[in-house]
């Protein structure tokens, strides 16, 4: 090993770096986005057993599987969006463009308040006024504290006559994030990278439109978030390499120096 791989092994065996699981369970009960019609919405996520140690497969156990690409937590590819249409599937997304380090800024506090609280430009410069710059080649987390709520649908997506209230990021941020920092991309724990009312921005689901637009990735449905500091992790995002997939469920690791 290199000094630098060892080093970490080292730390990571001493307790001196933590691994952080930023990923939700995935299962039959996890919430999944509703869209309208006539729109397609995605099916849930389920396992089909194939063997359990019986006749099957008298000495393994295995399941199929069955979800959509943007269930759970996942990896929103540039491909998913029509404006990054002509850029990456999952498949085709450098290996090296799925590890950076972290930075967070947290709003729990003002998303408690307002559900539909939205993330400003001010909120990024005044957040890096005293933590310095966003990575270069480094994620963007947004804390809302929205993950208390990803074991109950009604409350997660929470939706009423007028559609779904949930934290996001405002219009003007979104292309700011997308044309001026050079990060990798932005992780939430909401449903989607976009809000819950951004369907009536203009332009609609601007984080969809600018960052997948620009070539940069989203994370959703994120855990554990609140277990980070503002700067110093190293999040590491492991979709499934699906060849022309526009997204993928994603294990999301943060190494946490402590």
């Amino acid at each position: 090993m290199t000094d630098a791989v060892q080093n970490l092994a080292a730390a990571l065996a001493a307790g001196q770096v933590e691994v952080v699981d930023l990923t939700q369970p995935l299962s039959e009960e996890t919430p999944v986005l509703r869209l309208p019609e006539p729109f397609a919405n995605t099916p849930r996520f389920r396992l089909r057993e194939l063997s359990h140690y019986d006749e099957r497969g008298p000495a393994w156990y295995w399941n199929a599987f069955e979800g959509g690409e943007h269930t759970g937590t996942h990896f929103d590819a540039p491909i998913h969006w029509v404006s990054g249409q002509e850029l990456d599937d999952v498949s085709q997304v450098p290996p090296s463009r799925l590890i950076g380090p972290a930075v967070v800024i947290d709003h729990a506090d003002r998303a408690a308040a307002d559900p539909d609280h939205l993330l400003r430009v001010e909120d990024v410069e005044a957040f890096e006024a005293e933590h310095g710059r966003l990575p270069d080649g480094g994620w963007l987390l947004y804390r809302t504290g929205w993950d208390a709520r990803a074991q109950d649908e009604a409350a997660f997506l929470n939706a009423d006559d007028t559609g779904p209230h949930t934290p996001g990021i405002d219009v003007a941020c979104a292309r700011w994030l997308a044309d001026e920092r050079p990060i990798l991309g932005i992780g939430v724990e909401t449903v989607g990278t976009d809000a819950g009312a951004a369907h009536s921005f203009d332009p609609p689901f601007p984080c969809h439109a600018f960052l997948l637009g620009a070539g940069k990735y989203g994370l959703t449905q994120l855990a554990n978030v609140d277990r980070l500091p503002p700067t110093g992790a190293l999040v590491i995002a492991a979709p499934l390499k699906i060849v022309g997939g526009s997204g993928s469920p994603t294990r999301v690791l943060a190494l946490v120096p402590r």
